[in-house]
């Protein structure tokens, strides 16, 4: 039996195939595809679920896994028999962070210094999925800190995780040795000078400046980082216990900051960053998707911006306008060095071409409906739709996730 999926408010070369509710859990942050199953990392719902999608047309939820009380899973990572899943503090579960401002406008470990217990769990867990729909915890990385923000892991010895650690004012690399996936451990690590509060260091960047590693995606041997509004660094991570820094760009001020994804297209030596709305209302200014010219790795240079979303005001509509993430070209998934897609927030799932890479154009896009309900607690939020996360399978089908809306199953028609 067919149930009725959502009408998208707007769609251009692209359709909705399929929609999930996530089992009644319909917040979501991070989703993996995986062997024919969605893992979809939730926001208020703290868990992960577990979601069968090798038909698209019809979705099923087939598992969520609990996350410790107090902790959120938002964030993961699947490849082969391995689910890596991020544990941090429930952050807007704390009512420091009820006005988002602060969460996007301050360094967190700021904001939580005070905080005396440790009523949530700090690490990284690991699971085997080699039984998808049964996900089966085989280790544990405790952190001391508020814990994991995001993790990059495609298979192999390496992870590359953003976390909150002891003696830091925010979020730093660490990298992870997964020889044995059983006994993960911290190899290196590498910040921002001015991050290191317990070594003496103190910030030299604007108040209102939050500076912290969204996190880094790595091709070859360099790890291309995103450090909010502390910009762009390259790292040489070839001694994976000792990054060292290629270059640093960072463009806030002028502009608003909130660098949040870098993906490297190595064919063309390319790089495309994004910069994540991060306010209602474009209250942080307008955010752009930028595209670098990486040929001199020690010299990055921004050569195009990719246009907005321009057939209403989304400005106006409310809650976030603006870029918040990048399907991630990853081993398994469906990979291009020309067709990029991203999420815009209110405005939905957008498609790029980026063959002439001085002129990107949209090729297609899709907003879908304002959620049923809304599952963010936090005082005075808009019953807006705010896609999030977006994957592309190998066979080209978009999954793309939402604060409260569920998952939106699309196919690209460009």
């Amino acid at each position: 039996m067919t149930t009725s999926l959502p009408t998208p408010e707007y769609s251009r070369n692209m359709r909705l195939i399929g929609h999930s509710d996530q089992g009644g859990r319909p917040d979501g942050v991070q989703v993996m595809v995986h062997r024919g199953f969605a893992y979809v990392g939730h926001m208020v719902s703290q868990g992960f679920s577990v979601i069968d999608v090798r038909d698209a047309r019809q979705p099923k939820t087939v598992n969520y896994v609990a996350a410790p009380p107090g902790t959120w899973n938002v964030h993961l990572q699947a490849h082969d028999d391995l689910l890596l899943v991020i544990n941090a503090r429930d952050l807007f579960a704390d009512v420091r962070f009820a006005d988002e401002k602060v969460y996007y406008t301050r360094a967190v470990g700021q904001t939580t210094a005070d905080i005396q217990e440790t009523s949530w769990q700090s690490g990284l867990r690991i699971f085997d999925i080699s039984s998808p729909a049964q996900p089966r915890e085989i280790a544990f990385l405790a952190l001391d800190g508020i814990g994991i923000h995001r993790i990059w892991y495609v298979g192999g010895r390496w992870a590359y995780v953003s976390a909150l650690i002891a003696g830091f004012s925010d979020y730093i690399l660490l990298t992870i040795d997964l020889a044995d996936p059983q006994r993960p451990a911290v190899a290196g690590r590498w910040w921002l000078p001015g991050m290191h509060t317990a070594g003496g260091e103190t910030p030299d960047w604007p108040e209102g400046k939050r500076y912290a590693l969204h996190h880094a995606i790595i091709s070859g041997d360099t790890a291309y980082g995103c450090w909010r509004d502390g910009g762009l660094t390259l790292l040489d991570v070839s001694d994976r216990s000792a990054p060292q820094l290629i270059s640093h760009r960072n463009w806030s001020p002028p502009f608003g900051g909130g660098t949040h994804t870098a993906l490297p297209l190595p064919a063309r030596d390319l790089l495309v960053v994004l910069d994540e709305a991060v306010l209602d209302n474009q209250q942080d200014g307008e955010k752009l998707i930028w595209l670098f010219d990486i040929r001199e790795p020690a010299n990055p240079v921004s050569i195009a911006t990719f246009p907005q979303p321009d057939e209403r005001d989304y400005v106006a509509k409310g809650a976030h306008f603006g870029p918040h993430n990048l399907h991630e070209n990853r081993p398994g998934s469906f990979v291009s060095d020309t067709l990029i897609f991203a999420t815009y927030q209110n405005a939905g799932v957008r498609a790029y071409d980026i063959s002439n890479p001085y002129q990107p154009k949209e090729t297609g896009a899709l907003v879908p409906a304002a959620p049923a309900r809304m599952m963010d607690t936090r005082p005075d939020r808009p019953r807006v739709i705010q896609s999030c996360d977006v994957f592309v399978d190998a066979q080209g089908i978009i999954y793309s996730t939402d604060y409260n809306g569920g998952l939106s199953i699309i196919e690209y028609l460009g």
